[in-house]
């Protein structure tokens, strides 16, 4: 075992008594010389104020929160903490992050964590070095509490909601290149003209006309009744008078809801008097945006459970029962202490990987108790369950319950005849149905509305039943795997201006209607036209691969860029180096197994393609272009 040694007290960011000194913080966009993926880098030394603990002692206490990793050697200190870090980022979430890396720097060692989002990552090193403290000091810390602050930090990032994480998951296993545009507010998958983008289920392939009328439900709902589907008999209505009149024709119980709404906000099913409507019009008022006029629903309320089905590229994937929230009594602990409890349980940590969201208090859930005789400061007996609402919203708390293997086949062929009138990737359709085993030709089965942009995660990971791989199936709705997301990419650590114009002018005369980008250290192109070069080199390579009609890409990467930020993409098809530094070899290492990688040290040649290796010397004056043209035909 390596033990780490200092021979002075040389403190950075440590406080007076810290064991442990962190340093120079450094946030990789992309593949970097340390690890291959987005990373966060720091230097970790010992401070020499006094002798820490034998790692022994810290892995029996981190044992304790993460038991596998006392099935592990450690080398010294620095792999410890690396390890324990790189644990800690998944954030009891089960989030994808596992690479790490640990080597010799000038003052101890240097760190490197795989990252998603930067301020996360930067909290969850403070927290873990803090914890390392505490166990020096057999002193405890607020864990879960500070564990739960992390989750949140990460929750409100670009990446924290459960549909986009999980798509973003998909395709990181998938090895389909995916990043946020922080000025479109999109995620992009695909690289170049191979590439889609989206918020969530919604793709710019999708027709944003088909998007708006599912938002307008009175239509929407009129629309599927010309063409024959259950639905609903309703009105719109703009007032509460309105209201009243229209249950009285159409009959009660009625549910309300907003013309123009989402996620089920300002929804009250079975309301079954006057007073009910008064309360639940006033509800659905409130769900109104403030640019839109008051129009309400009111329809007739149709008995049974509560379904979602879901269908990609107008094929039917998945069916989702929602239940409302309920807590089940002990005899002694009131609705409200039953509800804290509930919403403390593993299940309902409200995180991007949780099944379900905390259960919410409002006003609908205190006349729903009222209704049942009961209030949050009721006691109820032992066994005994009490639901909190009527309608069974997953953003409110409610239970997803997956129901994919019980649909009967007409009611697969319905959900597929409504997705096949919208160009839409994702179609959701909320039905009420008393059994969706049961045709809906011969059981009470009504479509309620349809949604443009489902969540998905409750067919992911519902809390009851079997997971259905959803995002893989939007992914694939684009592209067959990894390879069909990229463009063939070039990446050279040195080459000129006019060298990098040649090789655009061979491309281009064995592809003339190609689009081909290009950037070195000098300049910007398209084909052969020069574009406004950026000062951040890496904003360069991403506004080439956003670029949709980009058919290849060529890039200089050297290594001053390579240590100060990392590369923007994973996987080059074809490597070049010239007389390459130990930082740049790292281009090599980013490559597909049938990529091509020729170096140049000296006058001596070698290329490597699909596991074959030649060698040979340049003659004299023999220009190093002449080789790497030659090979450029053979990767596209």
């Amino acid at each position: 075992m390596v033990i780490d040694t200092s021979t002075e007290v040389v403190r950075v960011n440590a406080r007076k008594t810290d064991i442990f000194d962190l340093f120079n913080f450094k946030h990789y966009i992309g593949s970097n010389p340390d690890v291959d993926t987005t990373a966060c880098t720091f230097d970790f030394a010992l401070t020499g104020y006094r002798e820490p603990l034998p790692i022994e002692d810290y892995l029996t206490k981190i044992s304790d929160r993460y038991p596998h990793l006392s099935e592990e050697k450690y080398e010294s200190y620095a792999h410890l903490f690396a390890r324990t870090l790189s644990e800690a980022s998944k954030l009891d979430m089960g989030l994808h992050f596992h690479s790490w890396n640990v080597k010799p720097s000038e003052r101890g060692d240097k760190i490197s964590i795989q990252s998603l989002h930067n301020r996360t990552t930067r909290s969850l090193i403070y927290f873990v070095w803090d914890w390392f403290e505490a166990m020096t000091l057999d002193e405890e810390i607020a864990f879960d509490e500070q564990m739960r602050d992390l989750q949140n930090i990460f929750r409100r990032s670009v990446y924290g909601g459960p549909t986009v994480y999980s798509l973003l998951r998909k395709a990181n296993a998938k090895g389909i290149p995916a990043f946020y545009l922080w000025d479109e507010g999109l995620m992009q998958y695909g690289y170049g003209r191979k590439q889609v983008r989206g918020i969530a289920t919604t793709f710019d392939s999708d027709s944003h006309i088909d998007s708006d009328f599912t938002t307008r439900k009175d239509d929407c709902k009129a629309f599927l009744a010309t063409l024959g589907f259950p639905v609903p008999r309703g009105e719109i209505v703009t007032s509460r008078e309105g209201a009243l009149d229209a249950a009285e024709d159409i009959g009660y119980p009625v549910a309300i809801k907003p013309v123009v709404g989402h996620k089920g906000i300002g929804v009250t099913a079975d309301v079954r008097n006057s007073e009910e409507l008064r309360a639940a019009f006033n509800r659905a008022v409130k769900a109104v945006p403030e640019e839109q006029p008051i129009r309400i629903i009111v329809e007739k309320s149709i008995s049974g459970a509560d379904f979602r089905l879901l269908c990609v590229n107008g094929r039917f994937v998945a069916a989702t029962e929602r239940r409302p929230a309920s807590v089940v009594g002990d005899g002694y602990s009131t609705i409200s202490e039953l509800i804290d409890r509930e919403n403390r349980s593993d299940a309902r940590r409200d995180t991007p990987t949780s099944a379900m969201s905390k259960i919410q208090l409002d006003e609908a859930m205190n006349m729903y108790l009222e209704e049942q005789g009961l209030s949050l400061d009721s006691v109820i007996r032992e066994g005994r369950r009490v639901y909190l609402r009527k309608v069974a919203n997953l953003s409110s708390g409610g239970v997803s319950i997956d129901a994919t293997p019980t649909v009967h086949p007409d009611n697969t062929i319905l959900a597929q005849d409504v997705a096949q009138h919208f160009r839409l990737t994702c179609l959701g359709i909320d039905v009420i149905s008393e059994d969706l085993a049961k045709s809906w030709k011969d059981s009470s089965f009504s479509i309620l509305e349809i949604n443009a942009a489902p969540g998905i995660f409750m067919h992911l990971n519902p809390a009851v039943g079997e997971s259905v791989d959803v995002p893989e199936k939007i992914l694939e709705t684009f592209f067959d795997g990894g390879t069909e997301a990229r463009i063939p990419i070039i990446t050279f650590n040195r080459i000129s201006v006019g060298e990098l114009q040649a090789a655009i002018d061979q491309i281009l005369s064995h592809h003339p209607d190609w689009v081909i980008g290009a950037v070195c250290r000098d300049g910007v192109y398209i084909n052969r036209a020069e574009k406004i070069l950026h000062r951040d080199y890496n904003t360069n390579v991403q506004n080439l691969l956003r670029n949709p009609k980009l058919d290849l890409l060529i890039v200089e990467y050297e290594e001053d860029v390579l240590a100060a930020q990392g590369m923007f993409y994973y996987g080059s098809n074809m490597v070049v180096l010239d007389n390459p530094t130990e930082t740049e070899m790292m281009l090599a290492r980013d490559v597909f197994d049938d990529s091509t990688v020729i170096t140049k040290q000296g006058d001596r040649v070698s290329i490597r393609r699909q596991g074959l290796l030649e060698q040979y010397s340049l003659g004299v004056d023999e220009p190093f272009s002449r080789v790497y043209l030659k090979e450029i035909p053979t990767i596209l």
